[in-house]
């Protein structure tokens, strides 16, 4: 059994681990990687990226169906399914080989295989080549998470669809339930809704997009249902009777009554799991939380020499948090002294049609935690670009600390938000209160200026509305 010496070893190459790997390499440490599957990790491979593909191909034929509005002609409007999702495979693919290339670049040593720690600063890594022992001063655990299985609901590949399915679909559905509202939920249903399917979401909440702020879930909900999605809340799949190859029988309490409704495919999106399992991380002593490993700020995780970074680590389950935890961790080891990451500056994104995006406390939260509030708003009907563009339906939010101007959240629905929340990302980094976002001056026409009028607006100071 060969054994190798690391300054660090991180188990799993998702975009913590793959950017935690490059982070230690800049800064002069040796540098292993292990990944049992694909660099990249479910992120790269089997969500963010491919994800985004699938639905950049249907945000193309929805603007090919409203070409009449900008005075042009598409006749004889179609898609082939199969060649929308080789060109997603394809985009993964591409940036699989990327991670490769920053990873020779900067010296890291890929291995493939599944790890375990063995002991402190030693990890065992069975392979296709066998089995090596790899020791480290510092070992990241950077392995992520997977789709959830709700007993009775789970996934079967069949009629029964979860996220990695759903990205290869055998068939494009006809009838369609997608059960969870949440990210990853209403991304397939804006999707499959787009392309034909008759869509139903079941959300167990009260409004689809919980997390968000309840005001954006109700204007999104609203696009939604005039797309023809069918939307119910405060509602749960209690059973699935399938038959293979011809659909499932779903029973549906709402109201207190349970239904049952026909659908030929349903798409499980029911939260994620911690991939825990088989690390030998509870036989040294880390804790973990309902399939979470607990840190602390700094990633730590109590055990001297271990951490734990990305979903892994708990919420919010976001690759740029990954990322960024795996550069504060590179930086920690290396002896120097990065800030811990705020949880309430890191932006949620949402890519279904419309978009939706936001960072920090939504109103009721700000509320709940005892500040007097501003609230501002704007409509996307207000800024001429948006006009201009075609997207006239929207809204951009933002939340103040009346007493100190603080940016205490902002909250955005409708097109391209994915992009222009990074400004309030920047304004809450750098604790920004409405005097200097006022004084900021917003290039003209953009959609960005609707930021500067929402601002505004919390102050009575709008211009365009």
């Amino acid at each position: 059994m060969a054994e190798n010496s690391f300054d660090v070893v991180i188990i799993g190459a998702g975009p913590g681990g793959y950017v935690a790997a490059i982070r230690a390499a800049q800064l002069g440490l040796s540098v292993a990687c292990v990944e049992r599957e694909n660099l990249g990790g479910i992120c790269l491979n089997w969500g963010c990226i491919p994800t985004k593909a699938l639905l950049r191909s249907a945000d193309v034929l929805h603007s090919m169906h409203r070409a009449k509005e900008f005075g042009l002609s598409a006749e004889n409007i179609s898609f082939d399914l199969d060649a929308i999702v080789k060109r997603s495979r394809g985009v993964a693919k591409q940036m699989n080989a990327g991670i490769k290339g920053l990873f020779k670049k900067n010296k890291v040593t890929s291995i493939m295989g599944t790890a375990k720690i063995v002991a402190k600063g030693k990890v065992e890594v069975e392979g296709t080549d066998g089995k090596q022992t790899l020791t480290g001063k510092n070992i990241i655990v950077a392995t992520g998470a997977r789709a959830r299985q709700i007993p009775g609901l789970e996934a079967d590949g069949d009629t029964v669809w979860a996220y990695r399915e759903a990205l290869v679909p055998k068939r494009m559905p006809k009838k369609l339930l997608v059960i969870g509202s949440g990210a990853i939920g209403i991304e397939f249903a804006s999707f499959y809704n787009t392309l034909g399917a008759e869509t139903t979401v079941v959300e167990v909440m009260d409004r689809v997009l919980p997390v968000e702020d309840a005001e954006i879930s109700a204007f999104a909900k609203k696009q939604f249902e005039k797309q023809g999605m069918t939307i119910w809340e405060k509602s749960g799949v209690k059973q699935l009777d399938r038959t293979a190859g011809k659909g499932v029988v779903a029973h549906i309490e709402r109201g207190g009554k349970v239904e049952k409704h026909e659908f030929d495919t349903v798409i499980s999106a029911v939260g994620i799991v911690g991939n825990t399992e088989g690390l030998g991380l509870e036989e040294l002593g880390v804790k973990i939380d309902r399939t979470h490993v607990v840190t602390d700020e700094f990633c730590r995780t109590g055990v001297e020499g271990i951490f734990a970074i990305g979903d892994i680590a708990g919420a919010p389950w976001l690759a740029h948090k990954a990322s960024h935890e795996g550069v504060m961790v590179a930086e920690l080891i290396a002896g120097q002294h990065p800030h811990p990451i705020k949880p309430n500056t890191i932006a949620g994104c949402t890519y279904c049609h419309p978009q939706v995006a936001s960072v920090g406390l939504t109103e009721a939260k700000a509320k709940e935690a005892g500040f007097e509030i501003k609230v501002g708003k704007f409509p996307f009907i207000g800024n001429g670009k948006a006009v201009a563009m075609g997207e006239a339906e929207g809204l951009v939010k933002t939340v103040f600390d009346a007493k100190t101007g603080e940016l205490l959240g902002a909250h955005m629905v409708g097109a391209e938000v994915t992009e222009m929340i990074q400004g309030y990302v920047v304004a809450r980094t750098l604790e920004t209160t409405e005097a200097e976002l006022m004084e900021t001056v917003f290039p003209h026409p953009t959609m960005s200026e609707m930021m500067h009028e929402s601002v505004l607006a919390a102050y009575g100071r709008a211009l365009h509305i």
